[in-house]
């Protein structure tokens, strides 16, 4: 049977470097970006591939509406649903002192509520059609690593670990399991913005680089493949050695 995964927050970086990794090893995939232009040039990106299937769905991931869309649409589109990979979220850099309350929500309302209740309605999914699951968040080394300016970030980040801990209770019974991927410094459309960024955490990172988006992917992917089929509840940092010494960005 081919998997069938929902992917959030995939239009670029990351996100799509999973969907692409999954779709390589021929599973189907629901993409989802919050910007409509960016679900449909990843789409496109990855129609080529002929060993799987992807189709797009934008929209908030957070919002309980796109979640019953996402859900709805794999099974219309695909029958079922075994993989979830919890991508989507935003960062808001502010000082703590500084930090507003509707900066405060907006992070956790996505990154937190809205991990965990896509989460919820997938495994209620899972539940139903009785063939276990794999699921993964995606949170950071600031979850593990005091960062500047990243307080609330970091709060959400150390949230959902916690959160795929947890529902090992509920969910190992179901025969679905659920990890999390720590990403550090990585190479994105975001983050390449910055003309410093890659001499500066080449510097920072022990293994003398920021990492690639393909390596995230192919943790991710392992993490849900049966070759992790005993590994639940689990944090899988991939740094490149950066939060074993952890010299500041700012120092």
């Amino acid at each position: 049977m081919n998997k069938v995964a929902i992917i959030t927050g995939a239009g670029q970086g990351i996100g799509l470097a999973i969907a692409r990794k999954l779709v390589e090893n021929g599973a189907q995939v629901l993409l989802n970006d919050r910007e409509k232009s960016l679900t449909e040039e990843a789409v496109a990106s990855l129609s080529h591939l002929k060993k799987g299937a992807v189709i797009g769905c934008s929209g908030d991931a957070a919002d309980p509406e796109v979640i019953a869309e996402l859900v709805s649409l794999a099974l219309q589109n695909f029958g079922h649903i075994d993989q979830l990979v919890c991508n989507a979220g935003i960062t808001l850099f502010g000082n703590f002192l500084d930090y507003t309350r509707a900066d405060f929500m907006e992070v956790t309302r996505v990154n937190q509520a809205g991990t965990f209740f896509l989460t919820q309605a997938v495994a209620q999914v899972m539940k139903n059609q009785g063939q276990g699951g794999a699921m993964l968040f995606t949170s950071s080394v600031t979850a593990h690593q005091s960062h500047e300016n990243l307080a609330a970030y970091a709060m959400s980040k150390a949230a959902i670990e916690m959160l795929a801990k947890n529902l090992v209770l509920e969910l190992a019974p179901l025969g679905i399991r659920i990890n999390t991927i720590a990403p550090g410094a990585t190479l994105t459309e975001r983050t390449t913005a910055d003309p410093s960024y890659v001499d500066t955490w080449s510097k920072l990172t022990p293994l003398a680089r920021p990492a690639f988006p393909e390596d995230i992917a192919e943790a991710a992917s392992f993490l849900l493949s049966d070759a992790a089929r005993h590994i639940t509840g689990q944090t899988l940092i991939i740094d490149g050695g950066w939060t074993a010494i952890s010299p500041s960005p700012y120092a």
